[in-house]
């Protein structure tokens, strides 16, 4: 089975358009359409419906996908494996972490790893950290630095390497910062801006609430902290950020009897065989981990 074919063909299941799988890696939308009639000849069977602008798998195509991602997965572990035979720290280091991370936890590893080991090209993606859950467990990346999932289910495994406190906060003027302690009822009485209701970190918090018999009065959602942090800042609602992020545009309302954590590490697929240059990025977090022990 032809291997570019088989590229082609995840990379529309993924995208559900021609255009947009041409863009991803870097070809004419023929020559896409080319790669795909050839697996579709080869196989017998049609593997996409297509009515108008709208790209749907087939029957066969939903079949084929799970096995395309294992039979790909299977050949870049066997060359990650032979290339460890040499030892070397070199090649590429997928890496995929979320921009909160990337931005405020990140840039010294990723200094102390790139000054170590110059031979490794890292390619680093910005994503959610759901969807960076999603990338491993494709096997489109080596390692994920994310905010963990309450629970991790095999194949993936999941290492904390940072408790991350997380704090109520509301602008300096906001009614709930001129009432001193608050209870949850208290604020959940105010509209609120929170992380998007996908992410694990909105998961934590609504779980306080709910546990309490609460619900918070969402009025806005965004992924992005730092947005958050603006929108909290000039007044327009009250949200939990990291404590890393508090500084005088925000300020922390002290809610009685409750201490609010999240946990930020990495993970990586069980099956999957690590480059050298992964297990060295891995002993990276590690030595982090342990010094905060």
């Amino acid at each position: 089975m032809d291997l570019a074919n088989l590229n082609a063909f995840i990379a529309i299941a993924e995208t559900g358009s021609f255009s947009e799988a041409a863009e991803r890696l870097h070809l004419t939308q023929p020559a896409v359409s080319k790669r795909i009639a050839g697996l579709e000849q080869q196989l017998k069977v049609r593997l996409f419906d297509r009515l108008g602008r709208e790209v749907s798998l087939t029957e066969s195509g939903r079949a084929l996908l799970p096995r395309a991602y294992q039979i790909l997965n299977v050949l870049d572990d066997t060359r990650r494996a032979l290339t460890n035979l040499t030892g070397e720290v070199s090649g590429r280091l997928t890496l995929a972490t979320s921009h909160h991370i990337g931005l405020h936890r990140l840039p010294p590893l990723l200094r102390a790893f790139t000054r170590a080991h110059p031979q490794v090209a890292l390619d680093i993606q910005f994503l959610d950290s759901e969807v960076a859950y999603e990338e491993i467990l494709h096997g489109r990346a080596e390692l994920a630095v994310i905010t963990l999932a309450p629970e991790t289910h095999t194949p993936v495994l999941a290492r904390a390497v940072w408790d991350d406190p997380l704090d109520f906060v509301a602008a300096p003027e906001h009614p709930l910062a001129r009432n001193g302690s608050v209870s949850l009822a208290d604020i959940a009485s105010h509209p609120a801006v929170f992380p998007g209701d996908h992410t694990f970190t909105h998961h934590i918090v609504r779980g306080l609430f709910e546990a309490a018999g609460l619900t918070p009065n969402i009025a806005m959602s965004t992924n992005y902290l730092e947005t958050i942090k603006m929108m909290v800042s000039i007044g327009l609602a009250w949200s939990v950020l990291p404590r890393t992020m508090l500084d005088d545009q925000v300020v922390r309302l002290p809610v009685s009897g409750i201490q609010l954590t999240r946990q930020l590490g990495y993970i990586l697929h069980s099956e999957r065989t690590l480059s050298n240059a992964a297990k060295a990025f891995m002993q990276l977090l590690d030595e982090q981990r342990f010094a905060i022990a």
